[in-house]
This record gives structure tokens, C-alpha cells and sequence, in this order.
């Protein structure tokens, strides 16, 4: 054997170790916190195991299973590192104009609306739609139910403040998404943070829940979860469509991600598009 085709098998062989390292790693985590992350997207998982190493220089992921077994505060800074952060106001602002346009009407016509923005994270998307609600004159009558197994990234919801030097790009979304007012009239600023008004917050609800290990709470009229499953396996997203399916009320909605799909699943011939571009569909 060439010292390329050693180096290759040294390198498999390494990856196979790792492999079983963070196998055990995910296995205490869950038995430590009750999180489940045996199912995510290991490429996704991984990145986030080495940053951590890097950060605290540990080599190998046995040192880390080692701390987080022993040391109650790493387990929990290894769980923020594990929890999906990543938003933006009105993200993806075609999702929003077409929500406006294509669902609003209907949801016009209930006397109740629940929605449950399901891995909510920092609360971004929560306030957009609240905002939105508020626009179309249903906020009186919605309840938005925004939850996260991220206790830490709810906290920073609740407080509705959102860094200043994000407004200008937020205020592009809102107007894309169809927005009929100034932005600037839903927040106060400082030179450092946009504080929205509490007004906004009244119908909502922030909890903490684990989509992989938690079951449905209430029967809901929108549910909105828009790139979380993109870090999950197949069978793992699922079991989640299975459980957004059966958390629906009869012809609700459904809002997905742009680079997630109900095509593949099992679930797909229980609904119907209403916009396959935004990833939205109706429960039939």
C-alpha cells in the first residue's frame, strides 16, 4: 500500500472512532438534559462539537464528553452550541406577502386563530407575524404560540429587543413583505438596541419545547416552522411532520422553510399547496 492509500485508511479510521465518540457524547447528553440530538443532521452536529473543542482546546470529543459529564455549566453551553439561532425579521419577505395574500383571507372568517411558531428561536419571525396580524386587523383575536427547547434564546424573545444595526435590513424585509406602515413605528431605539412595543407582545406566548422528544400541546389554525428541519435526519423530520400534521386543525396551515419540503414525506397526500414557492400548504 502507497503512503496515500495508508493515509486514507488512517484518515477512515479516524472518522470511524470520532463516529462512535459522538455517538456516546449525543447518548449522554440525552440522558444528562433529556435533549435528543441522536437524530440531527450529524455533518451539522459535528461542525458544532469541533467549534466548541476549538473554543475550549480540547482534542478529541471523549475530552469533551468527559467535561460535560462532569461539569453541569459546559452540558449547558454545549446545548446553546447545539440550538438553532439563526433568523431575521420578515426573513425571506415573498413568505410573508404571500401569507398575507393567500391565508389571511380565510383566517378572516374564524372567530379564533392559533398559531404555533414551533423552534422560534431568538422570536424575529414571532414579532413579524405579530406585526402582520396586527396590520390586517386579527391580532384581537390570535394567539401566537412561540416556543424553543432553547430557554436561554426564549428569555431574549420576551424582552423584544433586537439590535439597532439590524433595523435598516428588518425594515427592507417588512416593506418587501408587504408592509403598509413606517417601521420605525413599532420600536423605540437607544444607540445600541430597537425595543418594540410591549403592545405587540400581548398575544403572545413564548415556552419552551422540544420538537424531537415533546408531544402537541393544543390544535392549531397555523403552524409556522421555517428551516429547523433542514437540520434533522429523514426519519426525524418525520416523525416531526407527523406531529405538526396531527397538532393541525382540519384545513390548517402549514409554513415550511424554503429549502424544506413535505415531497418526500409520508404526509404529503394529506395536503394540499397553497404556495409551493413559499412552502406553504393547507391540511385537507
Amino acid at each position: 500500500m502507497d503512503k496515500q492509500g495508508e493515509n486514507m485508511k488512517l484518515e477512515e479510521v479516524y472518522k470511524q472512532h470520532e463516529d462512535l465518540e459522538i455517538d456516546f457524547l449525543l447518548e449522554a447528553i440525552y440522558r444528562l438534559s433529556g435533549f435528543d440530538f441522536r437524530q440531527y443532521n450529524r455533518s451539522s452536529i459535528s461542525r458544532r462539537i469541533h467549534n466548541r473543542m476549538n473554543i475550549n482546546g480540547i482534542e478529541t470529543v471523549t475530552g469533551l464528553l468527559e467535561k460535560v459529564i462532569h461539569e453541569e455549566h459546559f452540558l449547558e453551553s454545549l446545548l446553546n452550541d447545539f440550538s438553532i439561532n439563526v433568523t431575521e425579521m420578515f426573513r425571506n419577505p415573498s413568505f410573508f406577502k404571500t401569507f398575507r395574500k393567500e391565508v389571511v383571507p380565510i383566517l378572516r372568517k374564524y372567530p379564533e386563530i392559533r398559531i404555533w411558531h414551533a423552534g422560534c428561536a431568538t422570536g424575529e419571525e414571532v414579532y413579524s407575524m405579530a406585526i402582520l396580524l396586527e396590520e390586517e386587523g386579527l391580532k384581537d383575536k390570535a394567539v401566537i404560540y412561540a416556543t424553543d427547547m432553547n430557554e436561554q434564546v426564549l428569555e431574549k424573545a420576551r424582552k423584544g429587543a433586537f439590535p439597532i444595526q439590524k433595523m435598516q435590513a428588518y425594515t427592507k424585509n417588512y416593506m418587501l413583505a408587504g408592509g403598509n406602515y413606517a417601521f420605525s413605528e413599532y420600536y423605540k431605539a437607544d444607540d445600541q438596541y430597537a425595543y418594540f412595543h410591549p403592545s405587540i407582545l400581548e398575544n403572545i406566548i413564548f415556552a419552551q419545547h422540544n420538537l424531537v422528544t415533546d408531544q402537541s400541546f393544543n390544535e392549531f389554525h397555523v403552524i409556522i416552522c421555517r428551516n429547523v428541519l433542514i437540520y434533522f435526519t429523514a426519519d426525524l423530520q418525520e416523525q416531526v411532520q407527523h406531529l405538526f400534521y396531527e397538532s393541525l386543525s382540519p384545513q390548517g396551515f402549514l409554513g415550511l422553510g424554503d429549502k424544506e419540503t413535505l415531497r418526500f414525506s409520508q404526509v404529503t397526500e394529506k395536503y394540499q399547496e397553497i404556495a409551493g414557492n413559499e412552502r406553504i400548504y393547507q391540511r385537507v
